[in-house]
């Protein structure tokens, strides 16, 4: 039986031939690793010639060797063996074996921690399948890695991070767009693995924002997952295409539309139908079963990017403890989840009420709900801030108050097509902290770069629709809606 789980004839050919044409050795090292192998000396022999390449040694019987003494684990018989080996040309037959072989392994010892935490531990059910999941996903993705990483390879590492950075020039873009110019300059894009929180009061426009950056990667040919546990699949599609058409939302709700605005939808459909875009629309989440379900898409869609949650405070809660203690759960899970997937989970998240008694309405870290692990978890904060949406507050509050006393009201707020709009970066791990100015664009729901219309000059920005974002508005009504 143990005969399936390992083949050390084929583990010999493999290193045989690396030793005797180490030029393969670059394109073998991406797909194998020491775990592959099933004899430790293997193991051993194969992790000295990835150190070998990293310090770009010759990968021969005489460097191994002194590889290998130095750690005080060299078999002269198990070289003999290696060496004694036939090399083979068709080497991708004999890696399959071997992965193959390794991933039954894998499973096995899956078996047996299944039985650990159900019947010895009696875990609760939902956290054990959450352990199967992420252990399965772990060894679909070949993700099998030490409890530690030794300096060698975090120098190797390191160092292949930074000669990347150095042959992009002056790329102020290190992670994935935002799709502002600005704020791509601020945080370099959003990183691998980092938690990104969008907060702000209802009717700022967080997931208009949001939006504008899903609008902005899939038009790239990126791919977006968006869990939207507030609004159907349908009013995220829309949004969407007002952005890319610049066609009002309230005209494409209502289908009143001129011949040139219909053909720039069907043009913007025919685009859509391409995009590598992925909406769970369901209106009930916890933490497990969105792990569950972003596992799963991203290993069927690796060329997803990015994780939307809309929003963090509408998940549903794991048994019967406080809310605070929920939403813990959840902020750390999702950091947890972002680094185990290696790209950007964005959560959008409601401000406390608070804030609205404060002369300077503008947020800050102490107004998210339940902030205090989700600002311990986030990597980047962001607030969304639109200084109009109060000062039409206040207006509405003034007429009526003259209404109720029966004095004559004189406006004093003019209503604006366009709006200023504020980006402001509360928390960054890795950068500054700031403002940066947008303009919102009310009825596309849509949020554009503010220096090009503040320089009254043509100003092209990074995947930024300067054309769409100079459309006439004048003729558009437009109103106050919450978004």
């Amino acid at each position: 039986m143990t005969d399936n789980l390992y083949n050390l004839a084929f583990e010999r050919s493999i290193l045989s031939s690396i030793v005797f044409e180490p030029e393969q050795f670059d394109e073998l090292s991406v797909a194998l690793n020491k775990d592959d192998f099933y004899l430790p000396a293997h193991q051993d022999i194969f992790k000295s010639m990835m150190l070998l390449l990293q310090k770009n040694q010759p990968i021969d019987e005489e460097f191994i060797k002194k590889e290998l003494i130095k750690i005080k684990k060299f078999d002269e018989q198990v070289m003999l063996e290696i060496l004694s080996a036939n090399p083979i040309s068709n080497t991708k037959a004999y890696v399959d074996e071997i992965k193959d072989k390794s991933l039954k392994r894998h499973l096995l010892t899956l078996t047996t921690e299944i039985k650990r935490v159900t019947v010895e531990e009696e875990l609760p059910s939902a956290e054990v399948i959450d352990i199967v999941e992420k252990k399965l996903y772990e060894i679909t993705q070949d993700n099998q890695t030490s409890d530690f990483k030794d300096s060698p390879k975090m120098t190797f590492d390191t160092m292949e991070y930074i000669k990347e950075m150095k042959a992009r020039g002056n790329n102020i873009l290190v992670g994935v767009d935002t799709g502002f110019h600005e704020l791509n300059k601020m945080t370099t894009g959003f990183g691998k693995g980092d938690l990104v929180i969008i907060a702000a009061r209802p009717a700022m426009g967080k997931t208009s924002f949001i939006l504008n950056t899903v609008n902005s990667l899939i038009v790239q040919g990126k791919g977006v997952a968006f869990f939207s546990l507030e609004m159907p699949a349908e009013q995220l599609m829309l949004r969407l295409l007002s952005i890319q058409t610049s066609i009002p939302l309230q005209k494409l709700r209502v289908g009143d539309m001129n011949d040139d605005q219909w053909g720039r939808l069907n043009g913007a459909v025919d685009k859509m139908n391409d995009a590598k875009l992925y909406v769970d629309d369901q209106g009930s989440l916890n933490i497990n079963q969105l792990r569950s379900k972003l596992r799963k898409l991203k290993n069927k869609h690796p060329e997803i990017e990015i994780a939307v949650i809309d929003y963090l405070q509408i998940m549903s809660g794991i048994g019967n403890q406080d809310r605070h203690l929920q939403v813990s759960e959840m902020s750390r899970g999702l950091k947890m989840l972002a680094r185990e997937l290696e790209m950007p989970i964005v959560a959008l998240s409601q401000l406390n009420r608070g804030l609205e008694s404060r002369n300077d309405k503008r947020p800050m870290l102490s107004d998210i709900r339940e902030s205090g692990s989700i600002e311990q978890d986030a990597d980047i904060i962001l607030f969304v801030y639109r200084d109009d949406i109060y000062l039409y507050k206040e207006e509405k509050e003034r007429e009526k108050a003259a209404k109720t006393e029966g004095k004559e009201f004189i406006p004093t707020y003019v209503e604006k097509e366009e709006e200023e709009a504020e980006i402001i970066i509360g928390k960054q791990r890795n950068g500054p902290t700031g403002h940066i100015k947008l303009v919102f664009q009310k009825k596309l729901t849509r949020f554009v770069d503010a220096p090009a219309y503040s320089q009254g000059v043509e100003t092209v920005y990074e995947n930024v629709d300067t054309r769409s974002a100079k459309v006439d508005l004048k003729n558009e009504s437009f109103s106050m809606t919450p978004i």
